[in-house]
Parts: structure tokens; C-alpha cells; sequence
């Protein structure tokens, strides 16, 4: 492989798409699409706003957590804060921004790209961006957002980064986003954090909802 290793947006031809359910945060839909020479094909999936992911690491290299109820699997989980794109034409580390101080109470002065990834790229389209936010300081109380529903009653924890990725490799954290962020956070400062890229790096490739 003479180039760097990446992924490619391809948008092969589509000949039928239909939605086959409108649910409040997300969509199944289906589509009819031509693979060129293996034919065409059907393919139902989720479409998701997308979501934006915080590991927020504080000067004693520890981690910000969250502990909460996730229906689908049945479970309490503990998650690095995180929240969907829901709001039109926000930037991506705004909202990551907005979910950090509204999940976990607190602010960051300093913003880098950690990692992009597609949660279950074979049944929905979701990606989710996981920021690097340092510099951390409470919201003063005044300021904090009001919590409801599975947010009601999440605790805060802070746990060392290493024993979040102990727990993640031990198979003790379930969390895609906890999971997928520690590795990334721990094989970053293992190089001096030079793997990072700014808040504002463009997502690769180029993705967009048709």
C-alpha cells in the first residue's frame, strides 16, 4: 500500500429508498443499492443525527464518568459524557461542550480531536466524534443544567485513565464511546499527544446525511 491507510466515501447508485419507520431520535429506512458486479442489493438500517463524545482528563490523569441506565441493554454503564447532534447547524465541539457541562458539570479550556468512529456501520449510519478535553473547572451551581429522565440520577466518577482502560480491556466497560475513547486517550499520550488534531478537524471521510 503505497498510500496512508483510509477509508473512502463512495456513494454508489441508489434505485429505491424507503422509509419504513419515523421514530423520535432515529429512523429504519431502506434502500436498494447497485454493488456494480456482485448486483443489486437491499439493505434496511438506522438512521442517527450522529453524537459527539467527551474524555475529559483532568491534571491527575483520571477521567470524567458517568453512570447511566441504558434500556436497550438492560444495564447501568459507565460512559464518558456524550449527547446526539441534535441541534441544527452546531458545531461539533460545541455540542460535545454543551453535553459536558449539562452530563458532568464541567468546562474545559483546552479541545483536541481524539477519534472518529461509526458505531455498527453494517445496520445504521451513526459516527460519533470523541473529543480530549483538559483544563477542566466545575459549572457554578447557579449555571448548571436541569437533568431529567435516565440523566435524573447519573453519579460522577473520576477513575485514573489506566484503570478505565484496564477495565475496558478486561472486558468490566461496555460503553462503545468510554471504550473506544480511553484506548485512544492512553495510545495518545503514549506518543506525547501528538497524535491529536485540532477540535475543529474535518471528519474523513466527508460525511453527510443524503
Amino acid at each position: 500500500m503505497s498510500e496512508p491507510l483510509h477509508d473512502e466515501r463512495t456513494d454508489l447508485p441508489i434505485s429505491d429508498r424507503r422509509e419504513l419507520h419515523s421514530g423520535y431520535v432515529m429512523d429504519l429506512v431502506s434502500e436498494a443499492v447497485d454493488l456494480g458486479i456482485a448486483g443489486e442489493v437491499r439493505r434496511e438500517f438506522v438512521r442517527h443525527p450522529g453524537a459527539v463524545a467527551v474524555v475529559a482528563l483532568d491534571d491527575e490523569d483520571r477521567v470524567a464518568l458517568v453512570r447511566q441506565y441504558r434500556h436497550p441493554v438492560r444495564a447501568h454503564l459507565w460512559e464518558v459524557p456524550a449527547g446526539l447532534l441534535d441541534v441544527p447547524g452546531e458545531p461539533l465541539q460545541a455540542a460535545a461542550a454543551r453535553e459536558l457541562a449539562e452530563e458532568a458539570d464541567l468546562r474545559a479550556t483546552t479541545w483536541h480531536t481524539l477519534v472518529d468512529f461509526f458505531t455498527s456501520p453494517g445496520g445504521s449510519d451513526e459516527r460519533i466524534r470523541i473529543f480530549l478535553a483538559r483544563g477542566l473547572t466545575g459549572v457554578p451551581e447557579s449555571h448548571r443544567h436541569q437533568r431529567e429522565a435516565e440523566e435524573l440520577d447519573m453519579d460522577l466518577a473520576w477513575v485514573p485513565l489506566q484503570d478505565v482502560v484496564a477495565a475496558a480491556l478486561t472486558g468490566r466497560v461496555h460503553n462503545p464511546s468510554t471504550v473506544t475513547g480511553v484506548l485512544a486517550a492512553h495510545a495518545a499520550r503514549g506518543q506525547g499527544w501528538s497524535p491529536l488534531r485540532p477540535a475543529d478537524a474535518p471528519w474523513q471521510p466527508a460525511w453527510h446525511r443524503d
